[in-house]
């Protein structure tokens, strides 16, 4: 009994911490993500994105420019004053000062990830041989938002960022990578996503306040508004507890017909031709 006890409190403890939720969350996707090769998609084109486009090991011209000034980022010793929305998502924020180098540190998205977007918008480019309109939600350092952007010239990007001294320096990135296809737009993201949600987008993602009221209210927002062959994104759904029940309510929405769970990060469809399925799937 009293072994059995301390097991309880033990799980307890370790289900509550944050960094060891991420631990187990990912050994769960690890052990669980089975289909890695697009076995049992119905949709050719869902099959197609899963195959062909996540599963590609094919290196694009831009990449490793692009990750050089990643690299270059984690070495940037540059203090400069943030504006912190954070997790309390306080609508004055609170200035903090960070080093470049330990944002980059933390909140750069993983190669995998922008690597992927790229892809699915290089496709997407191809499939419908117009200009796309992608939306992000947190530029960060404009990493994420360089993959997004190069994938085809011809593509509008909008980005939305809260603090101005991490938007300046994003804004060199773009500068050395000579992008010109990148609108942004400064401030809170929750006082400024009125000005774009009522038009249509291609492909949206979502990593910016990483709370669940937050994220529901983008998604809620955005949604309605994708294209019908579009995709919406949401990162880091296994942050934390309560990003990953977000991530639960996104998947169970009647209008999201498929969802890809790539552990860091999720993707979702609503093309009513799809089949509504989950699927877990490394990359």
């Amino acid at each position: 009994m009293e072994i059995c006890k301390k097991m309880r409190t033990f799980v307890r403890f370790f289900m509550g911490s944050t960094v060891l939720y991420r631990i187990w969350s990912f050994v769960r996707h690890r052990l669980t993500a089975w289909n890695t090769t697009g076995e049992g998609i119905h949709s050719p084109y869902l099959f197609y994105i899963v195959r062909m486009l996540l599963r590609d090991d094919n290196q694009y011209y831009c990449w490793s420019d692009i990750e050089r000034r990643r690299a270059l980022l984690l070495r940037d010793e540059r203090e400069i004053e943030v504006v912190d929305y954070g997790s309390a998502g306080s609508p004055e924020g609170t200035r903090v000062s960070r080093r470049v180098s330990d944002i980059a540190r933390v909140q750069l998205e993983k190669p995998q990830i922008g690597q992927a977007l790229f892809r699915i918008v290089n496709y997407m480019s191809h499939e419908t041989q117009r200009p796309l309109r992608i939306l992000e939600l947190g530029t960060s350092l404009g990493v994420t938002t360089s993959y997004l952007a190069m994938a085809n010239s011809r593509n509008k990007v909008v980005t939305m960022e809260g603090s101005k001294a991490v938007l300046d320096i994003a804004k060199e990135q773009w500068k050395a990578l000579k992008i010109e296809n990148i609108e942004w737009k400064e401030g809170r993201i929750e006082d400024t996503l009125y000005i774009y949600a009522r038009e249509k987008w291609d492909v949206v993602f979502i990593d910016a306040n990483h709370t669940y009221e937050a994220t529901m209210q983008y998604v809620e927002a955005l949604l309605p508004q994708l294209e019908e062959k579009g995709v919406l994104a949401v990162d880091d759904i296994y942050y934390s507890k309560e990003m990953t029940r977000a991530w639960e309510a996104i998947k169970g929405d009647a209008r999201v017909t498929t969802s890809m769970d790539l552990h860091d990060a999720g993707l979702v469809f609503v093309d009513k031709h799809y089949l509504k399925r989950d699927y877990r799937i490394r990359i």
